[in-house]
């Protein structure tokens, strides 16, 4: 696919291109460098959309937008123009170029980062429709700031404001739920502390001691206890009863504990007088609890984003008429980092398929509030 911009030519980038490219980075950047390995890397990459502004036989600018698997979010990730081309309006076409095709593969809002004193780079997001909603401090190689920009590419999306929302990255492969738990209280009572003891604290009172051939995953009840113990009140939806882990577990003495735990579980939520219902759910039940200042913490199936069937929690931040935005605690490989793991969006039918696991199709989430009868989260 190419597109004339007068004497620019804009397409596809290929592996031949690959000496150019270093030239280009090395004349555009003094720190930060995408190395010969990364291009060639995103050069034979799926997850990306990578074009090239050629005038004549030369390279000068490219545009390289990567793609958060089985999300609507796609990230800038690199943007050059030759130094010698400036000020010709090239940057504006590509990047135009590079949110059509975004749009093409069905990509709901890019974003970006940028040096907070790159006035040029940061002017010209700002007259494309690009806001800021954070930043990060000592973000590049020479310790200066990076704002975080956004922008919906897909122009249905009403929700114009992401709300703040704490962030944590699980510290191990099998802590997603106490993870994702903590950012839920923490955004109800910021005393409520976010590290690693508090993290394993949580998952030996929530785990269902086996998962899979690993560690134990958290349960619902058990994250909605560990709640309850510190002052939140819980409700805990699910789609079907109990055992909700055992259809993949081979041994019949584990399968036998997993049960025995879950039952525990359950009376220890009557007990504590925690809201259970077992019963299918819509997605509109969820978001009638954020509209009223709850905290939504939901089980998803990591299949749709890495190919694994995997139980994973995560924390809901926000939904709006078309889409659902979460907090993922898990940054899955060296390109994606803790920006692009929050408020991912999806379209909300997307959403109804990545929360159904396994072949159940098990669907659950926690739903907290303030107890206003316990003054410790004041």
């Amino acid at each position: 696919m190419k597109t004339a911009y007068q004497q620019f030519i804009s397409r596809e980038a290929k592996l031949a291109d690959l000496p150019a490219l270093v030239a280009l980075e090395q004349a555009c950047f003094n720190s930060d460098r995408l190395s010969k390995r990364s291009f060639k890397n995103w050069l034979q990459s799926t997850q990306r959309i990578f074009m090239v502004l050629e005038q004549g036989a030369e390279i000068v600018g490219y545009g390289l937008v990567i793609m958060r698997k089985g999300t609507r979010l796609a990230r800038l990730y690199s943007l050059a123009i030759s130094p010698t081309m400036r000020g010709l309006g090239l940057g504006k076409q590509l990047l135009i170029e590079l949110e059509k095709q975004s749009v093409a593969v069905g990509k709901l809002f890019l974003r970006l980062e940028v040096e907070k004193t790159n006035q040029r780079a940061i002017g010209l997001y700002e007259s494309m429709g690009y806001k800021v909603f954070g930043d990060y401090k000592n973000y590049y190689e020479n310790n200066n700031d990076a704002l975080r920009m956004q922008k919906a590419i897909r122009h249905y999306s009403n929700f114009s404001r992401l709300p703040t929302y704490p962030w944590y990255q699980q510290s191990t492969d099998f802590t997603c739920g106490p993870a994702a738990l903590m950012m839920a209280m923490n955004s109800i009572a910021p005393k409520v502390t976010m590290d690693q003891k508090t993290e394993l604290d949580l998952w030996r009172e929530a785990t269902t001691i086996f998962m899979m051939a690993g560690h134990g995953g958290c349960h619902p009840l058990g994250l909605a206890l560990a709640a309850e113990k510190r002052g939140f009140s819980a409700k805990v939806f699910i789609n079907q009863a109990l055992p909700l882990f055992t259809a993949g577990v081979r041994s019949e003495h584990k399968k036998q504990t997993l049960e025995l735990v879950e039952a525990q579980f359950a009376a220890q939520a009557l007990q504590k007088n925690i809201q259970i219902e077992t019963a299918e759910f819509e997605l509109s039940v969820l978001q009638n609890a954020l509209e009223n200042g709850g905290r939504v913490v939901s089980l998803i199936s990591t299949y749709r984003m890495d190919g694994y069937k995997v139980p994973h929690w995560v924390t809901i931040t926000a939904m709006d008429q078309d889409c659902l935005y979460f907090h993922d605690p898990s940054v899955p490989d060296g390109h994606v980092m803790g920006f692009d793991c929050q408020h991912i969006p999806l379209a909300k039918e997307d959403f109804i398929k990545l929360s159904s696991y396994g072949k159940n199709k098990l669907r659950t989430a926690l739903v907290l509030y303030p107890n206003f009868l316990n003054t410790s989260l004041d």
